[in-house]
């Protein structure tokens, strides 16, 4: 998964697009400068190849790409979380709505998915994760995801579960730095992991985290097999895709060159692996990678494409269901 270069397709673009080794294209807010552009390059995107899944990380708070020209600007998940600590059942409510508003808004414009629910635990000392969590308590976090996975579903959109096993315990941020975690195996699994364990089939997709947890392997999840494969598949028993975090980051150095870490990453366990912001090192990484996803591999990514037809913008806005949810929104974080 690979991004383009600015608001329109490019000739470069389209044959990187084209290329068979590519499998999604992931969106920024510097693709963005209205819907009906939006749209347009979605629609650009499907003409070269339409079996391509159009991603975005789109989580609300400060993650939000699109939040201008009547997208809602949604709230953090931590704000979902604080609401819950006040009236759980209307917690629940608003967090579906959440879900809903945010999948149908973004399938109106042709995406796919977004990468989200975020399921770290907020510990108070990670800078990159802080209200993106929804809570400190697995149990919340896991019920509030589940409501927020319940109104994806509702617009059609899969949902990705991230960062696995669990990144708000490390204070560094990936993007930059190498972050690590030196609590044992027993404090992870029983913590941090137990969203992801507690959702069970009702997790389409997992987003591991960039991070080094040293009492249990030296490579960063994303990379490890002992997290991936041990842990997930077999432990967990998880059945849905795994994407890796973007290995442009700091943290992804670890796997070498490029194409040296997108194949340790997909050779660990990952279904697509991501290159952001770098669409020429993409392309060499297409050129260069050797690797053959297995039947249940693509399997796996065919089952996080949208489910029925998406609605068009104006059919949208007269929908009562997403008039409802959007009232519900408006009356609770004014």
């Amino acid at each position: 998964m690979l991004d383009v270069v600015g608001k329109q397709l490019t000739t470069d673009d389209v044959r990187r697009l084209a290329h068979p080794m590519t499998g999604g294209v992931i969106l920024f807010a510097r693709h963005f400068e209205g819907r009906a552009q939006l749209h347009a390059l979605t629609d650009a995107i499907r003409a070269v190849r339409d079996d391509l899944l159009i991603a975005v990380d789109h989580e609300g708070g400060r993650v939000q790409r699109f939040r201008t020209d009547g997208f809602t600007v949604l709230p953090a998940m931590g704000r979902l979380g604080a609401l819950w600590d006040r009236d759980v059942l209307h917690a629940t409510k608003v967090t579906t709505a959440v879900g809903y508003v945010l999948a149908s808004e973004l399938r109106a414009c042709g995406i796919d998915m977004s990468f989200t629910p975020v399921l770290d635990l907020n510990y108070g000392q990670s800078q990159v994760i802080g209200d993106r969590a929804f809570h400190g308590d697995p149990r919340v976090v896991t019920m509030l995801a589940k409501s927020l996975n319940h109104g994806l579903a509702l617009a059609g959109m899969a949902n990705c579960g991230k960062h696995f096993p669990g990144h708000g315990y490390a204070g560094a941020d990936s993007h930059v730095a190498m972050p690590t975690d030196d609590r044992p195996l027993e404090a992870i699994l029983a913590d941090d992991v137990a969203p992801y364990d507690w959702l069970g089939m009702s997790l389409a997709s997992v987003l591991p985290a960039h991070v080094i947890y040293t009492q249990v392997d030296a490579k960063p999840a994303g990379f490890s097999r002992v997290w991936l494969q041990d842990i997930l598949r077999e432990r967990l028993r998880f059945q849905g895709a795994i994407f890796s975090d973007d290995l442009s980051m700091e943290a992804a150095r670890q796997g070498g060159t490029l194409t040296e870490a997108a194949t340790a990453a997909l050779q660990a366990g990952c279904d697509m692996v991501l290159i952001c912001n770098q669409p020429e090192e993409a392309e060499k990484v297409l050129d260069a990678l050797r690797f053959t996803p297995s039947k249940e591999s693509r399997q796996r990514l065919k089952a996080m494409r949208p489910r029925g037809k998406a609605l068009k913008w104006s059919r949208l806005m007269a929908e009562p269901e997403y008039q409802q949810a959007k009232t519900l929104l408006r009356n609770t974080f004014p």
